[in-house]
């Protein structure tokens, strides 16, 4: 299985914002108006602290200029791969644009306040889900899952508002690099990748397809 790329497609420094936070902007705008499933949906990578990796896909819930938040259970794998060994990479595949987006960086929690702001928003059934799912343990079947569940429809039956779990928040990527991806004709995609550099700044770099 094999698609070639278009030929009349291409990202020249010249093309590039000044700043990654300006071009994500600008991609991210482009995916939506594109009609892509879930453009916020992005492959987050965590490693233990034996460097053994694991991915999955979330959905990125805000970013701005300190970086990229999504929500998790802290005691699932990623949430304490997070804790342990605090960096990540994020991948946001968009395929039929023939994009790809690339960040690596550091991860923090986010404040308490943001994370239960957030939680009320969600509709009341993934509220309950976050308080019934032991995110990435094992369990002995989908019954009781669904009988956590009740059992936490019961719990909160009487409170217009759940309540955010202890165990459940928000995390921060701080990218240390952003990387856009265009793909090209002939395999030779640009690569331009924002780099922050140990003072702090940023420069551009072009990498190899």
């Amino acid at each position: 299985m094999r698609n070639e790329y278009a030929a009349d497609q291409g990202l020249t420094e010249a093309d590039l914002a000044d700043d990654w936070h300006t071009q994500f902007a600008g991609w991210f705008a482009d995916a939506v108006a594109f009609g892509l499933p879930e453009p916020n949906a992005m492959v987050v990578g965590t490693a233990d602290p034996a460097g053994r990796p694991s991915g999955r896909t979330v959905l990125l819930k805000g970013y701005d200029r300190e970086g990229f938040v999504f929500f998790t259970n802290h005691l699932s794998r990623k949430g304490v791969e997070a804790s342990t060994n605090p960096y990540a990479s994020l991948v946001f595949p968009w395929f039929p644009m023939q994009r790809q987006v690339v960040v690596a960086g550091r991860i923090t929690p986010v404040d308490r306040a943001t994370t239960e702001a957030y939680f009320a928003s969600r509709p009341r059934g993934s509220q309950l889900g976050a308080w019934a799912s032991p995110q990435s343990a094992v369990v002995s079947g989908r019954a009781a899952l669904e009988q956590r569940y009740r059992e936490a429809a019961e719990r909160f039956a009487d409170q217009a508002e759940i309540p955010a779990p202890e165990h459940w928040g928000g995390l921060r990527v701080h990218p240390e690099s952003v990387e856009f991806w265009q793909g090209r004709a002939g395999r030779l995609h640009d690569r331009l990748r924002f780099r922050r550099r140990h003072g702090g700044d940023w420069i551009v770099e072009r990498l190899a397809p």
